[in-house]
């Protein structure tokens, strides 16, 4: 028997499994497909692999605003779709890789509880065999969700897989969706020339940042020449012709847009399915497995981490969630996650990425406030680069001058927010970041600037 066994291997999976290892349990973790679940093999690290395609063309054919003469430049989709797969491959190997030095046991097959400490694994040709576990961890992930009104076949109706294994460049695309899948995927096929509708159902896309930020970015997108449509929602598909017919309810009235491919973005679907939870009489909310701060399910010793759990459906967290619920297993006092400091980021370009509160949460908190922005136009380390759009958006409490939410839109943003969750982790305020020094030229010290315009102490603007 093993003193762990955890069904899944994405970021959640393999991280609970790697440190179950550390402290000295035996383990064994149950995949069905390939290790490292969706967010190594058809989630965030292939999509970036994608958008670092889109942002090396954007370079090429702006090359000319940088000094630099090219003949021609032209998007190779087969090519690029190729070096996405091989990034992925790249990774999976390497989660292989650290399984086998760590002494896990790989289990393939689909993972099914029968009790408490056994598990049922079926292979891909069928063959049952069990694991039994004193602690079993579900990390089973999400996949794409449905509308009730638009279901997926695959082919003119895709989700986030086949997005990335189109077998050619469609000429057109509909997205359904704005959050940071869609948004993604939209910056990355209009910038190698698609033509791309961006349907959102919210009046903001990516509608849990900051409505500063998003109309910002929404503005940016536009110039692009995507065609940004909010407070719409996509009534019908047909299917039936060449081209996908797709009927939208619009503030301004019903309008149709025809489309190569309609991509379904509008959130995920926890994998709950035959996973066992109903015989084991394991606790459900909304489509999420109910647990404890430490990730202890309804029956006992049973976990549960990651997206099938409430919280932020992103990599991080489940890797956060993982090490918590392992360390608690193994009869250490871990720290609950605050899920009120888990940085977001979104990789379109320019990018998004914030922490804490934004001005309209913290304002229906009754919070009295003092804000800082510094925009990138005024950026030296910006204006260099080429990419002046965007500004730094810091929120403070005025009452206590601590940082409670940072906003950042523009160039290498998902890079810095991580300093920001730290700041408010640690309870800065506004003059900690103005007195740290920071060093010049960087993108970085837009986060100065704007904690001295918060005090309206600013130099550069």
């Amino acid at each position: 028997m093993y003193n762990l066994a955890v069904i899944g291997s994405g970021p959640g999976g393999y991280v609970a499994a790697i440190r179950a290892s550390q402290l000295g349990m035996r383990v064994a973790i149950i995949e069905k497909a390939e290790l490292g679940g969706t967010c190594l093999n058809w989630g965030c690290i292939p999509a970036k692999a994608l958008i670092k395609s889109a942002t090396a063309y954007r370079y090429a054919i702006d090359a000319e605003h940088y000094g630099i003469r090219i003949a021609s430049a032209e998007p190779d989709f087969n090519a690029i779709i190729a070096r996405s797969r091989n990034v992925a491959s790249t990774m999976s190997k390497g989660i292989q890789f650290l399984l086998k030095k760590n002494k896990i046991d790989v289990v393939n097959g689909y993972g099914k509880l029968v009790s408490n400490h056994s598990i049922e694994v079926t292979n891909s040709e069928g063959e049952k065999s069990i694991v039994e576990a004193e602690k079993i961890i579900l990390a089973t992930g999400t996949r794409s969700r449905d509308l009730p009104n638009i279901k997926r076949d695959g082919v003119k109706i895709i989700g986030y897989r086949e997005a990335m294994t189109l077998p050619k460049q469609p000429e057109s695309m509909l997205i359904i969706g704005s959050g940071a899948i869609g948004t993604e995927f939209a910056y990355f096929y209009q910038t190698i020339g698609t033509k791309v509708t961006l349907v959102e159902f919210m009046p903001d896309i990516l509608p849990l940042e900051d409505k500063e930020i998003t109309k910002l970015l929404t503005r940016e997108l536009k110039k692009m020449k995507m065609n940004v449509m909010t407070s719409s929602s996509v009534t019908n598909v047909d299917t039936s012709g060449d081209k996908c017919i797709v009927s939208i309810k619009t503030p301004k009235g019903d309008v149709t847009v025809e489309s190569d491919i309609v991509f379904m973005a509008a959130g995920v679907t926890a994998n709950l399915e035959n996973l066992g939870i109903e015989e084991l009489g394991i606790k459900t909310e909304k489509g999420k497995i109910i647990v404890d701060q430490y990730y202890k399910t309804s029956a006992d010793d049973v976990y549960a981490i990651g997206d099938i759990v409430p919280g932020q459906a992103l990599a991080h967290v489940a890797s956060a969630e993982a090490i918590c619920c392992v360390e608690k297993i193994a009869g250490l006092n871990p720290e609950p996650i605050d899920y009120g400091n888990v940085p977001s980021c979104t990789y379109c370009a320019p990018e998004v990425a914030s922490v804490g509160l934004s001005e309209e949460k913290a304002l229906a908190q009754g919070i009295n406030l003092k804000i800082g922005r510094f925009p990138y136009t005024a950026s030296g380390k910006a204006t260099a680069s080429g990419h002046r759009e965007g500004m730094v958006k810091l929120i403070f409490n005025a009452d206590t001058d601590e940082l409670i939410g940072a906003h950042l839109l523009g160039e290498n943003v998902t890079e810095m927010i991580a300093d920001m969750a730290t700041a408010r982790r640690l309870h800065a305020k506004s003059h900690d970041l103005m007195k740290t020094i920071h060093p010049h030229p960087t993108m970085s010290e837009a986060i100065m600037e704007a904690a001295e315009a918060a005090n309206n102490e600013c130099i550069h603007v």
